[in-house]
């Protein structure tokens, strides 16, 4: 639309071994069921997402050192702005397509277990909205801002090469993690809403995972920490308060490596200040998704997810629907 093209979904990184690994590994001692288990369960979870709104279960669970992940998705979104809410436009119809790359490796840091990821995401937009009582239309792709993540589980989940962790066993782990988001994906300036954001984000996270039985609980609370936009539509000023964030997610692991997931997320706050004026567009927002995850052999799994606005003050619900292949080596697999 000519000058409101909002961003389209965009992911979140997770490498974790499945909770369905412990079971596993008790009835089959050898290599072979383990790495059948870190192929259901160590995929990429390529939520969508919108600064505060992503749905990623399975972030904070162990996996071998030195496993690394390559990870391809496409993802798909229709309805209302699927990030960048504190705009000035209504009755959005957008339609967002995406595609990513992403890397990631299981690191030792300190005897802890720890991934390092890298998303660079591609993303296609058309749609329509309101702006200032005009329709407005926008046809755009483009690169959006790559993410790099660095996440340290601290408790519950040692670094453990191959041998070892054949024989671990999760409890509760707790662990950090640091998103940084770089200002390096399409922007013009021209344009009230864009691909890339034109400036940096930092979101630290703190999470939790306990194992009972087959299920696993996981729970997460961050804050996205945004710099000033400098040139936001016409070289205007434009700064935006941190999005607070909490997420929940309930997944099941079935004896033959799949699992599933309900997760749900709830964001606030994200208010904004443009050239020394603040804007009426407080953050309060739910949202509910699912989540398959499928092993296809030793070393390729697939996951499907999907996820829907419950509740938007901003009037931002939308739909998602994604799917996401992943192929691992290295560790000695």
């Amino acid at each position: 639309m000519r000058g409101a093209a909002p961003r389209a979904p965009g992911g979140s990184l997770s490498v974790a071994l499945c909770p369905g690994a412990r079971h596993a590994t008790k009835r089959w001692p050898g290599f072979e069921p383990l790495a059948a288990a870190l192929a259901a369960c160590a995929l990429a979870a390529i939520a969508t997402s919108a600064r505060g709104q992503d749905i990623e279960p399975r972030a904070y669970s162990n996996a071998p050192v030195g496993v690394n992940f390559l990870i391809g998705g496409y993802a798909y979104t229709r309805g209302g702005l699927a990030f960048d809410t504190a705009l000035p436009v209504s009755d959005v119809n957008l339609q967002t397509s995406s595609a990513l790359v992403a890397y990631a490796r299981v690191l030792d840091l300190g005897g802890k277990s720890a991934k390092l990821d890298v998303i660079l995401p591609y993303t296609w937009l058309s749609g329509t909205a309101d702006f200032r009582g005009a329709e407005v239309e926008r046809v755009v792709d483009g690169l959006m801002d790559p993410r790099f993540r660095l996440s340290v589980n601290f408790y519950g989940a040692p670094a453990l090469k191959l041998p070892e962790f054949r024989n671990y066993q999760q409890d509760l782990i707790v662990g950090a993690s640091l998103q940084v988001g770089a200002p390096l994906g399409q922007y013009d300036p021209t344009r009230l809403v864009n691909i890339g954001n034109n400036r940096w984000s930092f979101k630290p996270e703190l999470g939790a995972s306990k194992a009972i039985g087959a299920w696993t609980f996981e729970g997460k609370l961050a804050a996205t920490i945004y710099t000033d936009n400098d040139n936001f539509f016409g070289g205007k000023h434009r700064s935006q308060d941190p999005i607070y964030s909490g997420q929940g997610n309930a997944i099941y692991s079935f004896a033959n490596g799949v699992w599933a997931s309900l997760d749900a997320t709830y964001y606030a706050g994200g208010r904004t200040t443009l050239d020394g004026v603040r804007g009426d567009d407080l953050l309060q927002n739910w949202r509910v998704g699912a989540t398959l995850a499928l092993p296809v052999d030793a070393r390729n799994s697939i996951k499907f997810y999907a996820s829907s606005g419950v509740f938007a003050r901003t009037g931002n619900n939308y739909d998602g629907l994604g799917v996401a292949w992943q192929y691992r080596w290295g560790g000695s697999l």
